[in-house]
Order: C-alpha cells, then structure tokens, then sequence
C-alpha cells in the first residue's frame, strides 16, 4: 500500500508539471524549475520530484543537461511521428487527405503573405529552391521541398499553426519523396516553386491558388494505382541531365 501512495504522488507530480508546462506556454528547449523549486511549489518532497522527472524522461518529454536541469525535448512527439510515418501506407486517399490538409493550411495564408512577404524572404526560398535542383538524393530533395513549404507556413506568424505543420514533417516529406529519383520531377518542382513566389511578389491571390493547387496535385501520378501508366525511368540519380 506504501508503493501504491508513492506511485500515486509521483503521477499527481507529473501531472502537475504538464499542467505547468501548459500553463507557461513552454516549449522544446525550455528549462523546467529545479527540484527543489518544484517541490516547493507542489508541496512535494524532492524524491518524489526527482522520480516524477524519470518518468517525464522516459517518456522523452525532458532529459538532465549538466549545468542547465531538466530541458523540455521533442524525443516522444518526434518518434511518435516517425513511426506514425513508417506505419502509414502511402495510398491515393492518404495522397489526398494529407494534400486536403495542406490546402486548407497553405492556400489559406495568402492574405497573410501578401502582407508579411519580404523580398529577403523571397531571396531565401529561392537559395533553397536552387538546392532542390542540385539534391544529391530524393531523401535531400524531400527535405528542401518540405523546407521550402515550411518557409510559407513559417512567415504566416502563427506558432501554432506552423508546430501543427512541423508535427506532420515525416509524413508530407515520405509523400514529397514520391517521384523525386527523376531528374525531371526534381525541374518540374523548381519551375512550380518558382510560380508560387513569383505569384506571392505580384501579390497575385488568382496565381497564387492556381500555381498552389496545379503543385499539391502534381505528385497524384507517382503514387501506386493512381492511373495506369508509370512514371518514365529514363532520368535516375546518375548525373544524367534532361
């Protein structure tokens, strides 16, 4: 009965500390309070902090840093999504819900760009643009792709909304993959990227949803039983150019 009280206090503690986090607005990277601010601020003992600590770092949610204390981490949210990612069948209707997704997230960001864009934004989107072309893998050229995105959805302003994204990496980048061993796609993506920053710099709404809407339907043809025919195999990864 004596291990039950303890387990007990150690959950209310734990408890305690993600109503803490919460309430601060904390985030990967912030410093919890040591333990024995905690245990004052909980009414707690210190062993029972410190073993409310184990369990937050069991769980990935904090690990110790010499010097620095319990730092909030992203480990648990990360390999969630990681197996959430492997464990995903890549089918036409995931294809669709996924891209649904980042319809409703970025051709909704217009009017928001269209006041927040900056032509140093613009320039930065183009260097990674660039990167794409030049992608030494599909796996690299996925994660520009995503990087190029995420710079849209960053510039919007919104925490929330861009951590809500940045929780989907693995899967829209698992999806940005398909198609990308061809040196083509890879042509195909910048002169698509292209469209979009040039339709944000003539704060165009039309061009901007046109160019957005033709880019998150384009990989529809690389996923299996989409249509009938293959994609070509004529452009690999083997330095030959189109």
């Amino acid at each position: 009965m004596e291990d039950g009280n303890k387990a007990s206090a150690v959950d209310d503690v734990v408890r305690q500390i993600r109503t803490l986090i919460r309430e601060r607005g904390m985030g990967i990277g912030d410093v919890l309070p040591s333990e024995a601010e905690l245990a004052v601020m909980f009414d707690s003992s210190r062993n029972t902090v410190r073993e409310a600590f184990r369990t937050l770092k069991a769980y990935g949610v904090a690990e110790s840093r010499q010097k620095v204390g319990a730092v909030l981490t992203g480990q648990h949210e990360n390999a969630m999504r990681d197996l959430f990612s492997f464990a995903m069948e890549i089918s036409v209707d995931a294809f669709r819900d996924i891209q649904g997704y980042r319809r409703l997230t970025e051709m909704n960001l217009y009017d928001l760009l269209a006041d927040r864009a900056t032509e140093e934004m613009f320039a930065d989107m183009e260097l990674v643009n660039d990167a794409i072309l030049a992608a030494e893998s599909p796996e690299r050229a996925s994660e520009l792709d995503f990087q190029f995105h995420k710079m849209l959805v960053d510039a919007a302003g919104n925490r929330t909304l861009s951590e809500t994204y940045g929780m989907l990496k693995p899967v829209i980048q698992r999806l940005m993959m398909a198609g990308k061993s061809q040196r083509l796609t890879l042509q195909t993506v910048a002169i698509e990227h292209n469209d979009i920053v040039q339709a944000l710099r003539a704060r165009d709404r039309i061009a901007f949803a046109y160019h957005m809407d033709r880019h998150l339907d384009a990989g529809l043809k690389f996923i299996p039983n989409a249509s009938k025919s293959a994609p070509p195999e004529s452009s690999k990864y083997n330095g030959e150019s189109e």
